[in-house]
């Protein structure tokens, strides 16, 4: 069931049925754990179409066939990664009993308890896959949830709100559609864990009102993440990879490019393979193109057009990629053609807020050091993205920057492998989840250690004598 423009206090009352309903049913069988995951597959296989058509309405237009992949079969994979090995990463966990306990018989594990009800806020720019995602390491760990997806696609949420009050019930999963004062008052909830994706300005506030209820938040931001072309890429290779990236969903992705540093002398020859690269890609051009997103509302729109004109007034190269040479001044969707800013002073704005739209600028560079230490001097960013075929170099650039997550030779694909943890590092978030990391960051890990019967043991306590002496003397030494 869910509720419009829900009032504190209503979602509340939501909050307290579902941690009673929790108290009252006890740890979720593995059964039930997959029934829950399944109820998620079967609503995405059977309404997948609608809510990419949902999602096309509320960009102006969006691809559908990008909607398909990244938002319903996306979202189908994780889930369908937790159903086969939940019954795995339940097992608890041996753990070794040392002295003084290490007593035969005595033993030490962890075991995997839910946490009991997550708060999930969902963006915009996927917002059904960074709905379930979640959901299948929430489920997987025996919890229930209560969703606030994003006001700024309406028609998505509403849909989304209308099929899970069908396919759960309230004390399962709820969610809550409103604009931003129901947004703030769900994160003041006292969760017993919360979700939250999307800008950091946001997660500021988010993390000020989970703290009042000392509510343990996984937080996935964004940031400015860098390309690093080493001078053993292959250019025309690295530049499809790249702009693919740059591309999908008109670039508004939390792990996008946000610029690449280029050999200083390959720099002509990385615009110029960054324009094949989107001829190729979209050879009947962009404005009426089915395959190319609109940016999703005006302020963003308004937004990323701005840095394009600052960069012109301030002089530096920009180039626009529209094979097609179509005029972008007068259309329906706010579609924005790529464009590449070649070294764009630091002052821009380009270069200091994370775009989150298609425009990526680049820098040339003498040596790897310096594009080090560039991404060094800003802040830790979300994704890192190398290319090159010198192992040295690239280890190099791994070892000595730190990121959330890397992509060697592609952009954005790690977040992809349901096996490896998708996670920021302190300015672009903290916590991880997919997979297994999903399941233990939204359970409870309850050290559980059962004593011998043997009364060994009474040494350990008073009167303390010469054998328990020993015992510690014995663990006294380097």
């Amino acid at each position: 069931m869910a509720l419009d423009s829900a009032t504190g206090s209503g979602m509340s009352s939501i909050l307290s049925r579902q941690k009673a309903a929790h108290i009252r049913d006890g740890i979720p069988s593995v059964s039930k754990r997959i029934e829950w995951l399944d109820k998620s597959i079967d609503l995405l296989v059977t309404h997948g179409d609608a809510l990419a058509e949902a999602m096309r309405e509320d960009f102006g237009h969006r691809s559908v066939d990008q909607s398909n992949l990244t938002d319903i079969a996306g979202s189908i994979g994780a889930l369908k990664f937790s159903k086969k090995h939940v019954a795995k990463w339940m097992r608890p966990e041996k753990r070794k009993v040392e002295f003084p306990l290490g007593l035969l018989g005595s033993r030490a594990e962890l075991q995997f308890q839910p946490k009991g009800v997550i708060g999930v806020i969902s963006p915009w720019n996927f917002p059904v896959n960074l709905t379930f995602a979640p959901l299948a390491g929430v489920f997987a760990a025996g919890n229930r949830a209560m969703i606030k997806p994003s006001e700024f696609t309406e028609a998505t949420s509403e849909l989304m709100k209308q099929l899970i009050g069908q396919y759960y019930d309230e004390e399962e999963v709820a969610v809550i559609t409103g604009g931003p004062e129901v947004g703030a008052e769900f994160s003041k909830l006292a969760f017993d864990h919360m979700v939250f994706t999307g800008a950091t300005s946001i997660a500021h506030h988010v993390m000020r009102a989970a703290a009042d209820n000392l509510v343990p938040l996984t937080l996935e931001l964004g940031g400015k993440s860098p390309v690093i072309l080493g001078r053993s890429a292959n250019m025309e290779k690295a530049a499809s990879r790249i702009m693919a990236g740059k591309t999908l969903n008109a670039g508004q992705i939390c792990l996008a490019p946000d610029y690449a540093f280029v050999p200083q002398e390959k720099t002509a020859e990385f615009v110029g393979a960054a324009t094949k690269a989107i001829e190729t890609m979209y050879p009947s051009g962009l404005k009426d193109n089915d395959d190319y997103t609109s940016v999703v509302n005006q302020r963003h729109y308004d937004r990323i057009m701005s840095y394009i004109e600052e960069a012109r007034e301030k002089g530096a190269e920009v180039h626009e990629l529209n094979p097609a040479g179509e005029n972008f001044s007068q259309q329906p969707h706010r579609k924005i053609p790529p464009h590449i800013i070649v070294n764009p002073g630091d002052d821009l704005k380009v270069m200091k807020d994370e775009i989150f739209g298609p425009i990526l600028p680049i820098k040339s560079y003498g040596e790897t050091k310096d594009a080090v230490a560039y991404v060094n001097a800003h802040d830790r960013p979300l994704g890192l993205y190398y290319f090159g075929e010198d192992s040295t170099e690239k280890d190099y650039v791994l070892n000595n920057t730190t990121s959330g997550g890397v992509t060697v030779n592609d952009v954005i694909f790690h977040v992809a492998q349901e096996d490896l943890p998708f996670g920021g590092v302190g300015p672009s978030g903290m916590g991880s989840y997919h997979g297994r990391d999903g399941f233990m960051e939204f359970s409870h890990k309850k050290s559980v250690y059962t004593q011998t019967g043997s009364e060994m043991l009474a040494m350990m306590r008073p009167p303390y004598g010469d054998k328990f002496r020993g015992q510690v003397k014995g663990r006294i030494k380097r």
